[in-house]
């Protein structure tokens, strides 16, 4: 078997634990997958849109998904200030609570008992092969605003401080640094 096989199969492997039949601490794999990107988009794509587009469902699923998360005090919804006829998903802080019993977090350990090298050359492994299937399928994936080619960053120097300012060229708003970190189902990736 090909190195490049053998990787696609451990990858399945992992993905079951994501992916899983029946629920794990009361919730099914796409509500905690919801849970999950909510508790890190940006607030472009904490929207029952974006969350479609990122499970990977209908609106119709997704409204079922966010119910259920409202529903158990997890998630709460919001009109938005820019839009009235929109609303922005919020994760609630018994939400953020109980993100700490997220069945990834297994994943997550054993991801962190890497070394440093070994974790971002791992993270930007899987990139480039999404990136390269995203490229094939013509569809993008969400990441973080600070790889996508909308983010626009703009420094000045005023009394000798620099300052810097981030704007998304797509949405024409400006974004806090902290922002720039944060999933966006609406990147795109640098092309070379």
């Amino acid at each position: 078997m090909s190195v490049a096989r053998e990787s696609i199969e451990l990858l399945g492997q992992l993905a079951r634990i994501l992916w899983f039949e029946g629920t794990r601490h009361g919730l099914r794999d796409r509500e905690w997958m919801a849970l999950r990107f909510l508790s890190r988009a940006n607030r472009f794509s904490r929207t029952p849109s974006a969350l479609a587009s990122y499970v990977g469902t209908t609106r119709g699923t997704a409204s079922f998904i966010i119910n259920e998360l409202e529903r158990l005090g997890y998630l709460e919804r919001k009109p938005s200030a820019e839009d009235k006829r929109s609303v922005m998903l919020n994760v609630t802080q018994p939400g953020r609570k109980f993100l700490a019993r997220d069945p990834v977090k297994a994943l997550e350990g054993a991801l962190g008992a890497l070394d440093d090298d070994s974790k971002l050359h791992f993270r930007d492994a899987l990139r480039h092969v999404l990136d390269q299937s995203d490229e094939a399928d013509r569809k993008h994936h969400a990441d973080v605003c600070k790889r996508c080619i909308f983010l626009r960053e703009d420094r000045t120097t005023i009394a000798g401080k620099t300052v810097v300012e981030f704007t998304c060229r797509l949405f024409r708003a400006g974004i806090a640094e902290a922002e720039t970190d944060l999933l966006c189902t609406s990147f795109e990736h640098h092309r070379p």
